[in-house]
């Protein structure tokens, strides 16, 4: 059918199209196009158009299209789709599979409802319903301000939700325990559970109102914790209030104890938005542990005792407000196991130091994340150096001669949300012990010469002039074969949560599997949270084999440790 060139007019601005000449087909010019216009009083599609799932563009406006078929949602790509102008009744709700939509015209077409599933559209900025018999209860919505988006709140929240609980995560066993020797067997779970002020239908628009309410998803956290029942719980993004109001009592009818800190801007805030402020929590299970000593470190506090030499550490780091928290508890006698009665006066000075910590999460601030990891480490150093001259016997603190070195006597576990994935200088600082001074997530700031210092100070024995150190040696209980992404939206998926333990001290003997990528797939779940999954991270879970120290005391009072 021929046509002349004033029916190629662009009527609508926000359209670009570009025709090739004859002269560019002759040569053999390959055309890339996304866009696909069809028009012409055009009555039935052909299918072949759903194979182009490359398109972003499609306008069938202006036709006599009595339906659209299911296979539309095939068309993934698609930001625009104009099908107003025609003739349709109804509309699939396999449109709702068109998440990446960001402009919907249905102008002008015989339409009386809507499939509830456009809510899932959470992109969409421009929705055309103007000329159609629809319900007033929808055209109510749809004409305040902001209709769109309120409309899209209210079919989300309206749509009857299909998909099955994911199966329950596999358990993976990684060693047998070790019958030889005292141990004391522990799980410990790392949790950042998404504090409500965060749970915005901005951020997560893929999740219903009521699956994001707090009251909806503290207690599925809570059920979760509890299904677990780790004996040490790390959480992050914990509200001061909830923590207070909420996890403490409930937790605490469970047999469990806990510490919190929130975040450093609450000591700037008036009693009635400092409730509302997130921090850190470290429960643990008091037939196991006791309590000797909490620590907050404050990341602010850190930079600025630190910044001499370096405006980027007064500018950049100094305002971000994270922190990190650390328990040193002590293995009561009770959860030893095969420990003979000659020794358990000795297991009185048993003790591991829990740290965790939720790093600043811009990846516009890679320098900030390393340096906040960098002055943790140094911060748990003094911690445990501290701790080991206030446990051992007065005798063996008179006696001292030389520098003690806590972290080879008190073992470490270490978790938390470092906002850093498994190839950044955060992780490879912890894994490895050691930093270039001259890695790429400084982003050459100029921040050598204070943190030399910081450096200097975690592991005074290392003196490698070109790296940063620390003296832990820590592994890390999952690898990214185990668990491809702890957080998971619609924008990221990735690891950069993590549970480190001391290798020297401690063995891994199983850990929590990943949810199921198969359920997540056939389910369509785009990001979390979700009406089954209550936080935008999954809950890490470790089963840790903690070997019995014994000691003895040198003649210097020096305490030597054998496992």
């Amino acid at each position: 059918m021929s046509r002349n060139k004033d029916k190629y007019e662009n009527s609508n601005p926000r359209r670009q199209q570009t025709f090739m000449s004859a002269e560019d087909v002759a040569s053999g010019k390959k055309s890339n196009w996304q866009a696909l216009e069809i028009t012409g009083n055009v009555r039935n599609i052909s299918p072949q158009l759903w194979q182009f799932d490359n398109l972003t563009s499609l306008y069938l406006n202006d036709n006599c299209l009595l339906r659209i078929p299911p296979d539309i949602g095939l068309l993934v790509c698609l930001r625009t789709l104009d099908i107003s102008s025609n003739k349709l009744r109804s509309l699939p709700a396999e449109l709702g599979e068109l998440i990446q939509l960001r402009e919907l015209l249905l102008n002008n077409n015989l339409l009386r409802v809507l499939p509830y599933e456009l809510g899932k559209l959470f992109h969409l900025v421009i929705l055309g319903l103007h000329g159609n018999p629809l319900g007033k209860d929808i055209m109510s919505i749809y004409n305040e301000p902001n209709g769109t988006s309120k409309l899209l709140t209210y079919m989300l929240d309206n749509l009857t939700v299909t998909a099955t609980p994911p199966p329950q995560r596999p358990w993976i066993p990684l060693a047998r325990p070790n019958r030889n020797r005292p141990a004391c067997i522990f799980t410990v779970m790392c949790y950042n559970v998404l504090c409500d002020k965060y749970a915005t239908r901005q951020m997560y628009g893929y999740c219903p109102s009521w699956a994001l309410s707090w009251e909806y998803r503290k207690k599925a956290i809570l059920d979760e914790i509890r299904h677990y029942s780790a004996d040490i719980i790390s959480l992050q993004e914990v509200e001061t209030e909830q923590f207070h109001n909420f996890f403490k009592p409930e937790l605490a009818n469970d047999g469990f104890e806990g510490i919190f800190s929130p975040k450093s801007r609450a000591k700037t805030m008036g009693e009635n938005e400092r409730k509302y402020v997130d921090g850190c929590a470290i429960f643990f299970r008091t037939s196991k542990f006791t309590l000797l000593k909490e620590h907050l470190i404050e990341f602010n506090q850190l930079a600025m005792a630190n910044s001499e030499g370096s405006d980027n550490m007064l500018n950049r780091v100094m305002p971000k407000d994270n922190i990190g928290l650390a328990a040193l508890l002590k293995v009561k006698e009770s959860a030893w196991d095969g420990l003979p009665a000659d020794m358990a006066q000795a297991a009185t000075y048993q003790s591991i130091l829990v740290c965790t910590a939720h790093i600043h999460w811009d990846p516009e601030f890679c320098d900030v994340k390393l340096i906040q990891t960098m002055m943790l480490s140094n911060e748990i150093k003094t911690i445990l150096d501290d701790a080991v001259l206030n446990l051992r016997p007065a005798t063996a603190t008179q006696n001292q001669s030389k520098p003690v070195d806590g972290s080879s006597q008190i073992p470490l576990l270490l978790c938390g949300d470092f906002n850093s994935l498994p190839d950044s200088g955060v992780i490879e600082f912890l894994s490895a012990g050691r930093v270039a001074m001259d890695h790429p997530d400084f982003k050459e700031l100029g921040y050598k010469s204070c943190l030399q210092r910081i450096s200097n100070n975690a592991n005074a024995t290392d003196a490698n002039p070109n790296e940063f150190t620390h003296s832990f040696k820590l592994a890390s209980a999952y690898s990214e074969d185990i668990m491809p992404y702890t957080n998971y939206t619609f924008d990221f998926k990735g690891i950069i949560d993590y549970i480190f333990y001391a290798k020297q001290a401690m063995v891994p003997l199983g850990l929590l599997g990943p949810v199921s990528a198969e359920w997540l797939r056939e389910q369509k779940v785009v990001g979390c949270p979700h009406p089954h999954i209550p936080s935008d991270h999954f809950p890490l879970l470790v089963e840790l084999e903690l070997g019995y120290i014994s000691t003895s005391t040198t003649p210097n009072g020096l305490v030597i440790g054998r496992r």
